[in-house]
C-alpha cells in the first residue's frame, strides 16, 4: 500500500513538472518571438530611415553636411567657418570635420547615414544596459530593441539623419563615459571630448562632481579646456567668432526666436522678451533651472539611477543652452526611465508623455487656439523642464517602486459567445484614466484621422462615378429624396440657416461634452464609451480609403445647392481652395451621421432619468436633416455612418464585454477590487443591475491575478 501511494505521489509530481515545464516553455517561445519581432522592427526602421534620407535629391538631403562639405562648403574653400549661418558646430568641431571635406560626397553621404544609424543603436543598447536594478528577464530581453525602436523615431534622430548633424556623438560619448566606463579619468575625457562639441555638455563634469567622482570631473573640464585651446591656436578667427562674437555660437544658425529653437532663450524671444530685461530673466531661469536640475541629478545617481541621472543633466544642459536645436533635443528622450506615481495606472502617463512630445510635432498634440500656442510652441522645452524639475520620480527605496498600488478592475460578466474570449490585456478598468494622458490621446487620434481623411481620395473621376453608383442605387431603392430635401430647405431662410448651423457646429460639441460628462460621473462607462467611437472612427477611415465618393453638393448636372459653402466651379479641378483644406469627398460613411447616432445612444443607454432618454433621437435626426438638406451627405451615406457606430459597438462588446458590471461582492467590494461605497461598480450614481456572478477565471501561469495586478508588479517577480 505504502509503495501504490509513493508511487501515485511520484506521478503526481511528474504531472505537475510536466505542466509547469510546458507552460514556461511556451513562455519562453512566446518572449522570443516577440523579441524577434522587434528587432525585425528595428531593422525595417534603419532601412527606411537610411532610404527616405538618401532618397531624396541631392539638394535635399543631408542639407547641412552638404552645406559643410559640398563644392562650395565651409569645410572646402578658404575662409572662416561662420562665414554663413548654417555651420553652428564649435570650432574644435570644424577641426575634427575639415578631412572629410577631400571625400567624394556621394560616398561620404552613404557613409554618414550608415554611421549616424550605428551611432543610433549602440545609444539604445547602452541605455538598456543602464535601466535601473532589479530588471526582469522580460525587460532585459526588450530593453534594447524597444529603445532602438523609440530612437528611430523620435524627431532628433529623424532630424539629425535629415540634416546630417553630428548631435548623436555627444551623447554616445556621454552616455558611455557616465554608465558604461569605470576608470575616472576615462569618463572625465569622454565627458570633455563630448562638450567640446557641445559645450552646454560641460554641465555632465558638474554631476560627476557632485556624485563624487571628483577625477573625473576635473578630467573633463581639462579635456574641454584643452582640446578648445587646441582648436583656438589652429582656428584664431574661428574661435573669436564662435566664442567672443557670437557668445558661444548663440548668434549662428536659424532665427533664435524661431520654434527649432528650444531653449529658455528661445522661449523668452518668441514671448516679446528682448534687450536686458530677456538677459536678465534668462540668467535667473538658467540659475535656478541648472541647481534644481544638477541637485535632482545627483540623488538620482546616488539612489542608483545613473540613466535617469544623465537624463535630467541633459534635460538641464537644452534648456540653459543659448540654443538647442531639435536635433541636439535626444537628451529628453532618455527620460522617459523615470518612474512617476505611486498608482499602476498611472506609471505610463510620463513615459506617453515624453514619448508622445518626441515623435509628434506640437501641431498634432494640441490645437491651434491662441490660449494654448506659448504651450505648443514649447512643448519640447516644456518636456525638459518638467524632466529636469518638476516630474515626481520615485526612489528606488519607494515602496511603490516595484509594487505600485493595483488598478481596480471588474470581473468579467459571463461570455457572449462562448468561442470568443475576452482579450486579457483589455480588461475594463473601474477608475477614470488620467486627464492629460487622455486628451493627448483624444488630440493625437484626431489629428491622425484628420491626415488620414484628407490623404484617403482617388481623385475627382472616382469619386464622381462612385456618386452616380450610390444615386442609382438610392433611385431603384426609392430613398433618393436629397434634391428635394435640399431645395426645399434652400428656399427657407430659417430652415437653411438653421441647418448650416446645426451642420458646421454640434458636430464635435456634443460629443465631447458627453465624453466629458462620462469622464467626470461614470469613468468605467467613460472608457467603454470612448471605445466604441473610437473603433468606429478607425472603421469609417477604411471606408474614406476604400470608397471616395463625392457628396451630392459636389456632382455636377444633378443641381444640388451647397448651402454651407456657397456656390462651387465646377470648371476647376479642385472646385476651388476647399479640397486643399479637407477630403471633399470623404462621405462614405458620414460620421457627421454616425457620430450623431453614437451620441444619441449613449444618452438612451446612460440617461438617469426616463425622461431624458428619448431626446436621444432629437440629435441624429436633425443631424440627418442638416447633411441632407445642405447636400453633403447621401441618405445611405448615413446608412455607412450607422454600419461603422455599429461595428464599433460590437467590437467593444467582443474585447471588454457587456457594458454592465457585476454587483458588489458581499464585503462591500465592487467586482474586481473596487469599493462600491453607495456607487454603482461603473462610477454612476444609480444602483448597478444586478447580475449573476460567476467564478472568476483562474489567472495563467506569470498573470497578475483577476483583481488587478501590475506591469511593475510582474516585472519585479521575474
Amino acid at each position: 500500500m505504502c509503495v501504490k501511494r509513493w508511487e501515485d505521489r511520484r506521478s503526481v509530481t511528474h504531472a505537475e513538472q510536466s505542466v509547469r515545464g510546458s507552460v514556461a516553455a511556451d513562455a519562453g517561445t512566446r518572449t522570443g518571438t516577440t523579441r524577434i519581432v522587434l528587432w525585425l522592427i528595428v531593422g525595417v526602421l534603419a532601412v527606411r530611415q537610411m532610404t527616405v534620407v538618401l532618397g531624396k535629391p541631392p539638394g535635399e538631403r543631408l542639407t547641412d553636411l552638404e552645406t559643410w562639405i559640398g563644392e562650395n562648403g565651409v569645410l572646402r574653400v578658404k575662409g572662416s567657418l561662420y562665414d554663413t549661418d548654417r555651420f553652428t558646430g564649435t570650432p574644435f568641431a570644424g577641426l575634427v570635420l575639415k578631412p572629410l571635406g577631400t571625400s567624394a560626397q556621394e560616398a561620404l553621404g552613404v557613409a554618414w547615414t550608415t554611421v549616424s544609424l550605428l551611432l543610433v543603436v549602440v545609444v539604445g543598447i547602452v541605455a538598456a544596459r543602464a535601466l535601473p536594478s532589479p530588471v526582469g528577464r522580460r525587460t532585459a530581453l526588450f530593453a534594447a530593441p524597444a529603445a532602438i525602436t523609440l530612437l528611430m523615431v523620435s524627431l532628433p534622430v529623424r532630424n539629425t539623419l535629415h540634416l546630417g548633424q553630428t548631435s548623436i556623438l555627444p551623447v554616445l560619448l556621454v552616455l558611455v563615459g557616465c554608465l558604461a566606463v569605470r576608470d575616472h579619468r576615462a569618463q572625465g575625457v569622454l565627458v570633455g571630448i563630448a562638450a567640446a562639441l557641445q559645450p552646454p555638455v560641460l554641465l555632465f563634469a558638474v554631476l560627476l562632481w557632485l556624485t563624487g567622482r571628483r577625477r573625473a570631473a576635473l578630467t573633463g573640464g581639462a579635456t574641454f579646456v584643452a582640446l578648445t585651446a587646441v582648436a583656438w591656436a589652429a582656428l584664431p578667427h574661428d574661435s573669436w567668432t564662435y566664442w567672443v562674437h557670437h557668445v558661444a555660437g548663440a548668434g549662428l544658425g536659424g532665427p533664435p526666436d524661431g520654434l527649432a529653437n528650444q531653449s529658455l532663450r528661445g522661449a523668452l524671444l518668441r514671448l516679446g522678451l528682448d534687450g536686458p530685461l530677456e538677459i536678465v530673466v534668462l540668467l535667473v531661469l538658467a540659475v535656478a533651472v541648472a541647481v534644481l536640475g544638477l541637485r535632482r541629478a545627483a540623488r538620482y545617481a546616488r539612489d542608483g539611477q545613473l540613466l535617469l541621472a544623465v537624463a535630467v543633466t541633459g534635460c538641464v544642459a537644452v534648456a540653459v543652452a543659448p540654443t538647442a536645436w531639435e536635433h541636439q533635443l535626444l537628451w529628453v528622450l532618455l527620460a522617459v526611465v523615470g518612474r512617476v506615481g505611486k498608482r499602476a495606472s498611472d506609471r505610463l502617463v510620463w513615459p506617453s508623455v515624453v514619448v508622445l512630445a518626441l515623435t509628434l510635432p506640437g501641431t498634432m498634440l494640441l490645437p491651434n487656439v491662441g490660449a494654448v500656442l506659448p504651450v505648443r510652441d514649447n512643448v519640447l522645452l516644456l518636456t525638459a523642464l518638467g524632466a529636469a524639475c518638476v516630474a515626481p520620480f520615485l526612489p528606488r527605496t519607494s515602496p511603490y517602486w516595484l509594487e505600485p498600488v493595483p488598478t481596480d478592475y471588474a470581473r468579467p460578466v459571463p461570455a457572449r459567445w462562448s468561442r470568443v474570449p475576452l482579450l486579457p490585456f483589455w480588461r475594463r478598468v473601474l477608475t477614470r484614466p488620467n486627464l492629460l494622458l487622455e486628451l493627448l490621446l483624444i488630440r493625437v487620434v484626431y489629428s491622425a484621422y484628420a491626415k488620414v481623411r484628407l490623404a484617403a481620395t482617388a481623385g475627382r473621376p472616382t469619386a464622381e462615378e462612385h456618386g452616380r453608383q450610390v444615386h442609382s442605387l438610392e433611385r431603384w431603392l426609392h430613398i433618393d429624396v436629397e434634391h428635394w430635401f435640399n431645395h426645399q430647405v434652400a428656399s427657407i431662410g430659417w430652415m437653411r440657416d438653421f441647418f448650416d448651423y446645426y451642420y458646421s457646429t454640434f458636430h464635435f460639441i456634443i460629443p465631447l461634452t458627453i465624453l466629458g460628462v462620462l469622464y467626470v460621473r461614470r469613468p468605467a462607462d467613460y472608457r467603454w464609451a470612448r471605445s466604441t467611437i473610437g473603433f468606429a472612427t478607425v472603421l469609417a477611415l477604411v471606408g474614406f480609403w476604400l470608397y471616395p465618393l463625392a457628396p451630392p453638393r459636389l456632382m455636377p448636372g444633378l443641381g444640388f445647392i451647397d448651402t454651407v459653402h456657397g456656390v462651387q466651379d465646377f470648371s476647376q479641378p479642385d472646385y476651388g481652395t476647399l479640397t486643399s483644406v479637407t477630403n471633399q469627398y470623404a462621405a462614405m460613411p458620414s460620421l457627421h451621421f454616425g457620430w450623431s447616432l453614437w451620441c444619441g445612444l449613449m444618452i438612451m443607454i446612460l440617461a438617469p432619468k426616463v425622461w431624458m432618454k428619448p431626446l436621444g433621437l432629437l440629435h441624429p435626426f436633425f443631424t440627418l436633416c442638416a447633411i441632407v438638406g445642405t447636400g453633403n451627405h447621401w441618405i445611405l451615406d448615413a446608412a455607412g455612418g450607422a454600419l461603422v457606430v455599429s461595428l464599433g459597438f460590437l467590437l467593444t462588446h467582443v474585447l471588454a464585454g457587456p457594458r454592465r458590471l457585476l454587483a458588489p461582492d458581499r464585503d462591500g467590494r465592487a467586482a474586481g477590487g473596487g469599493t462600491a461605497g453607495g456607487k454603482t461598480a461603473d462610477g454612476g450614481d444609480d444602483p448597478p443591475p444586478v447580475e449573476t456572478p460567476v467564478p472568476a477565471p483562474r489567472p495563467l501561469a506569470g498573470s497578475t491575478g483577476g483583481n488587478g495586478g501590475t506591469a511593475g508588479a510582474g516585472a519585479a517577480r521575474e
